[in-house]
C-alpha cells in the first residue's frame, strides 16, 4: 500500500468517503420488458445489469430437474469495455464461472425454491463497468431483478465488500482500494434475519480484526437494504399509477 494514502489522518478515503460510507447507489427495476424481471444498478462507478427468467420448465435434459425445489441457474459476464484490460472472452473464463457459482450459492439461500419443484430459474448478470465491489453490485442488481420477476424470497439479499487498512475497517471498496491489496472480504446478507448467504475472504486477516471488518460489511449491507427497499417501493408506486390504482 506504499505510495498511495488510502486513509488520511482525518479519516477520509481517496474518494472523500468516511470508513463506513457507501458509494452513491442508483438503481432501476423493470428495464427490460422481454424478461420476467430485470434491474440496473450503479454503485459508484461500478455498473451492473441483471435479468431473470422463470420459474419455467427445465431446459435440456429433464434429469436435471429437482423433485423438491427449483434449479437456480446463474450466469455472469462482463462487457469487454468494463475495465481497462481488454479480454477476448468476456464470459466463460474461470473468473466468470466462479462468479456464476457464487451467485448461485447466494440466491439458493434466498429464493424459496421449494415453492417451484421441477422448474428452473435463470439469473443473468452482466457488469458494464467495473470499479470495485463487482460481486456486491451483481448480487444487489440480481436481487432487484428477482423481486421484479415476482419470485418469492426469504428476504432481500444485499451484498457489500469490506477491507482493512491502517487499523481501520473500510466498507464498499473501490477499485483503487482493492488494487492496493490487503485483507478484503465480500458479504451477502439477509438483513431481516442476519443470515449470511455468502462470505468470501481473499487474504489472511488476524482474528482480532475479522469481527471489525465483518461488522463493517454487515452494516454496509444493511445500508444497501435501506436503499434497495426504497427502489422497490418506488417501482411498485409507479406501477400502480400506470395501472390506474
Amino acid at each position: 500500500m506504499a505510495g498511495l494514502e488510502l486513509l488520511s489522518d482525518q479519516g477520509y478515503r481517496v474518494d472523500g468517503r468516511r470508513a463506513g460510507e457507501l458509494r452513491k447507489i442508483q438503481a432501476r427495476m423493470g428495464v427490460f420488458a422481454q424478461a420476467d424481471g430485470s434491474a440496473y444498478i450503479e454503485q459508484g462507478n461500478t455498473k451492473a445489469l441483471a435479468v431473470v427468467y422463470g420459474p419455467h420448465e427445465i431446459r435440456g435434459s429433464r434429469s436435471r430437474a429437482l423433485p423438491d425445489r427449483a434449479l437456480v441457474n446463474c450466469q455472469y459476464s462482463s462487457a469487454t469495455f468494463s475495465t481497462g484490460e481488454r479480454k477476448r472472452r468476456p464470459h466463460g473464463d474461470r473468473k466468470s464461472c466462479e462468479m456464476g457459482l457464487q451467485l448461485r450459492q447466494t440466491f439458493e439461500a434466498a429464493i424459496l425454491t421449494q415453492l417451484h419443484p421441477r422448474s428452473q430459474i435463470d439469473i443473468y448478470v452482466q457488469v458494464l463497468q467495473a470499479d470495485g465491489g463487482t460481486y456486491a453490485a451483481c448480487v444487489n442488481a440480481a436481487t432487484l431483478a428477482v423481486l421484479d420477476a415476482g419470485i418469492p424470497m426469504r428476504d432481500f439479499v444485499c451484498a457489500c465488500s469490506a477491507g482493512f487498512v491502517d487499523g481501520t475497517a473500510l466498507a464498499d471498496l473501490s477499485h483503487v482500494e482493492e488494487a492496493a491489496g490487503g485483507p478484503q472480504l465480500a458479504l451477502a446478507l439477509l438483513p431481516a434475519s442476519g443470515q449470511i448467504a455468502l462470505l468470501e475472504m481473499d487474504a489472511r486477516l488476524h482474528e482480532d480484526h475479522l469481527e471489525w471488518v465483518l461488522e463493517a460489511a454487515a452494516q454496509a449491507a444493511r445500508d444497501v437494504h435501506t436503499l434497495l427497499d426504497r427502489v422497490v417501493r418506488q417501482h411498485v408506486h409507479e406501477a400502480s399509477i400506470m395501472l390506474g390504482d
